[in-house]
């Protein structure tokens, strides 16, 4: 079929639209809105929040940019995807206005709640039936409204994810999905429906949920207002959205037991697929619906998360520089020219919240070993991406200990996956082979827009043209000093833990 796939990715940094040629699965034009970075509100230590209306504002200009850098038209454009930051807390009056700023991913102020609520449910119950502590996820955050701004909470008509308003903002339409409750902690997988116990331990109105509609589906119609604003037709199906880890699984065609993919961007993420209800004991990492679940062939992806991944990076290009602000290749130069271990200088990542796979502690970022006398801004840049695959490792041991395998790990090329430094750290650090294809979280929303539109027929077709690009392997040697790099630097975090 002619014609072209609108995918959006609604990420914390920026709003990325990517136009996909139907009949080649190639990505045809792609822009993001802002080109630096968006603003993040940060109150009070561990909080984090970003108005709604902002993301959809950069939803406008980015669609806007794609199709002024292409001759094709509005009319040509068959189906929309939607990939968005998970765990974000939207609240919306009886207009669709946000009640407040939503409560974005890496806000930690809500673990307390989390906490309580798996101490007060037990820990075999919230387990056996979330797979998850309620943590800090979205339902939690929602309580911490309820408790700590009641007028506010009293004003709310409905609650969505991220994802979830810029559909509304697209449709009119407020909806979910069974992944996006389960990213909430709002899903209970014994009964395999909405997590009411949960809901009535904190006091919540289940009426606050959104409806369900499947992930592959036609979940509404482009307005006359929204197509307005955004320059697209009128009654454009939106036929996809997903949380954008599941999503970039699904981008990479990771939708099986065994397959795994990775991120590298502001955070970073290890996921897997499983047909298990697996959990871990502590909930370091965490177990929700993927994309490609049905009901008779179940499907959780296992997701492990380090905050402090690329935010590290752009802190330190912003506040280490000499005259001019280094990019991000310079950066790389500079941290390949010295040895792997960065001369005994070791930086633990985790300075962007609490951290889950520390068991929801937020112990900050810190550097050891710096030694005035020996270590440059060089050594500063690569201590800095090998303590983000160290983190990365740290956790893939959480995944090992619950009989999760992976023979092979794949990512798009883009973020911390341009480094050459980091990917060798990263394939040599896990010891699993890396391929790297030519695919983002916008492209693979426009890819899921076509299967939910029923364009492509299966997941086979959708995904035609996926070329990899890279592919690098563990080296018994560098595995070795990766190895010694690493012992050195669990030895650190464990003392500060």
């Amino acid at each position: 079929m002619a014609g072209f796939l609108l995918g959006l990715d609604i990420g914390s940094s920026s709003v990325k639209a990517s136009l996909v040629a139907i009949d080649s699965g190639q990505t045809v034009v792609s822009a993001q809105s802002p080109a630096e970075e968006m603003e993040m509100i940060a109150d009070q230590s561990g909080w984090a929040e970003q108005d709604p209306e902002m993301w959809w504002e950069h939803a406008i200009k980015s669609i806007q940019l794609c199709l002024s850098k292409t001759v094709a038209k509005s009319e040509s454009i068959k189906a929309i995807g939607v990939a968005y930051q998970m765990h974000g807390l939207v609240a919306v009056d009886k207009n669709g206005k946000p009640v407040r700023p939503s409560i974005i991913w890496c806000d930690s102020r809500a673990v307390e709640y989390g906490d309580e609520a798996f101490k007060e449910l037990g820990a075999e119950y919230c387990l056996s039936h979330f797979l998850n502590s309620p943590g800090n996820f979205t339902a939690s955050k929602l309580k911490w409204v309820k408790e700590n701004e009641p007028e506010v909470y009293k004003r709310i008509h409905k609650i969505m994810l991220p994802g979830d308003y810029i559909a509304f903002k697209l449709t009119g339409e407020i909806a979910t999905t069974d992944t996006g409750l389960s990213e909430g902690i709002f899903w209970d997988y014994k009964q395999e429906g909405i997590a009411d116990s949960l809901l009535k331990h904190y006091g919540i109105d289940r009426s606050l949920l959104a409806d369900i509609k499947p992930v592959f589906s036609e979940q509404g119609k482009l307005t006359s207002k929204a197509a307005k604003e955004t320059g697209l037709k009128e009654g454009t199906i939106i036929s996809y959205r997903a949380g954008d880890q599941p999503n970039n699984a699904f981008s990479l065609n990771v939708l099986n037991p065994g397959e795994t993919a990775a991120t590298a961007g502001t955070s970073g993420v290890i996921y897997s697929v499983t047909d298990q209800n697996a959990y871990d004991s502590k909930s370091r990492v965490n177990t929700f619906i993927h994309v490609s679940n049905e009901a008779n062939l179940k499907r959780n992806g296992v997701l492990l998360c380090v905050n402090g991944t690329g935010i590290l990076n752009s802190w330190l290009r912003k506040n280490l520089k000499s005259g001019t602000l280094l990019d991000y290749q310079q950066m790389n130069e500079q941290a390949a020219s010295v040895p792997i271990g960065a001369v005994g200088l070791s930086i633990l990542p985790f300075g962007n919240g609490a951290e889950r796979i520390l068991e929801n502690k937020s112990i900050q970022s810190s550097w050891h070993g710096l030694d005035f006398n020996r270590h440059t801004q060089a050594h500063i840049f690569r201590a800095a991406q090998e303590g983000i695959v160290f983190a990365l490792k740290y956790g893939f041991e959480i995944l090992q200990t619950m009989g999760i395998q992976s023979s092979v790990i794949r990512a798009g090329k883009t973020n911390m996956f341009l480094s050459p430094v980091f990917r060798q750290a990263f394939v040599n650090t896990i010891g699993v082979p890396l391929q790297l294809y030519d695919t983002d979280g916008a492209k693979g929303a426009a890819l899921g827009a076509g299967v939910g539109a029923g364009i492509y027929s299966d997941f086979s077709e959708a995904f035609q043209g996926l070329n990899k690009l890279h592919e690098e392997w563990p080296e018994a040697a560098t595995v070795k000093s990766y190895d010694e790099a690493y012992s050195q630097w669990k030895e650190i975090l464990m003392n500060e833990i």
